[in-house]
C-alpha cells in the first residue's frame, strides 16, 4: 500500500479552482488505488511552526554543528516532525494557486520549514547541494486567473510554476507533472470549459500515478 499526500494551499476551498481539479485527481486516484492512504495537508487549516527565534536560532545551531539549548530544541522538533510528516509519502499532489504572480505565503511558509538541511536535502563542497526526496513522483495543479503560457512576454509573470519546479528539483524529485488550470477568469461558459477540461486532464494523470 502506497501512501499519497495532498498538499493544499488554497483558503477558497469549494471557490478554488486548484482544489476543484486537485479532487478530480484524487477521486480518479482512488477508484485506480483503493488500497492506497490519502493524506491531505490543508496549510490554511492546520499551523506550521513560525521560523523565528528558537527555531531560527536552532536552524544556525544544525548548520554549525552545535547543540541545541532545550528551549531550541523544543522548537527544532516541530520542524523535524513536519520534514519527517512530508517525507513519509510515498507520492504527492500540489494544489497550488497564483498569488500575484507567486505562490500564497502560506506555501512559502510550508517550504521554509520543509527546507531544511540535513532533512529534505544535503550539501557539500564537492558536489553541492543533494536533494533527499527522491524516487517519488509528484503531480501539481497551478491554477492562475490570468494566461501565462501561451508565449515568453507572459511567461515572464510566471512566478508561480518555475517556483514549484525550482524547489521540488531542489528536494529530489525528478518526476513532476503538471496540470495547469488557467484562466480562471473570463466569460462563466469559457471559465467552466476550461476547468472541465484541466480536471479530466488531472484525472487522466492519475489513473497511471
Amino acid at each position: 500500500m502506497a501512501k499519497l499526500l495532498y498538499i493544499e494551499s488554497s483558503p477558497r476551498k469549494t471557490r478554488a479552482a486548484s482544489i476543484g481539479v486537485a479532487g478530480a485527481f484524487l477521486d480518479a486516484y482512488r477508484a485506480a488505488n483503493p488500497g492506497d492512504e490519502v493524506e491531505t495537508w490543508d496549510l490554511w487549516g492546520e499551523p506550521l511552526p513560525e521560523f523565528d527565534g528558537d527555531t531560527l536560532d536552532a536552524k544556525y545551531q544544525v548548520l554549525h554543528g552545535a547543540d541545541h539549548t532545550p528551549e531550541q530544541a523544543a522548537a527544532w522538533g516541530l520542524v523535524v516532525a513536519a520534514c519527517e510528516r512530508f517525507k513519509a509519502a510515498d507520492k504527492y499532489l500540489f494544489g497550488v494557486p497564483m498569488w500575484n504572480f507567486g505562490v500564497p505565503y502560506k506555501f512559502k511558509h510550508f517550504v521554509d520549514v520543509i527546507a531544511q538541511p540535513g532533512l529534505t536535502f544535503s550539501f557539500s563542497p564537492e558536489s553541492g547541494y543533494s536533494g533527499l526526496v527522491t524516487g517519488k513522483p509528484a503531480a501539481v495543479v497551478y491554477a492562475r486567473g490570468g494566461e501565462y503560457s501561451s508565449s515568453e512576454q507572459v511567461m515572464g509573470y510566471d512566478l508561480q510554476k518555475p517556483y514549484v519546479e525550482l524547489l521540488l528539483g531542489f528536494l529530489g524529485f525528478t518526476d513532476v507533472k503538471g496540470v495547469l488550470v488557467e484562466p480562471t477568469m473570463g466569460s462563466p461558459e469559457d471559465v467552466k470549459a476550461m476547468k472541465t477540461d484541466a480536471a479530466t486532464r488531472a484525472a487522466e494523470l492519475a489513473e497511471g500515478f
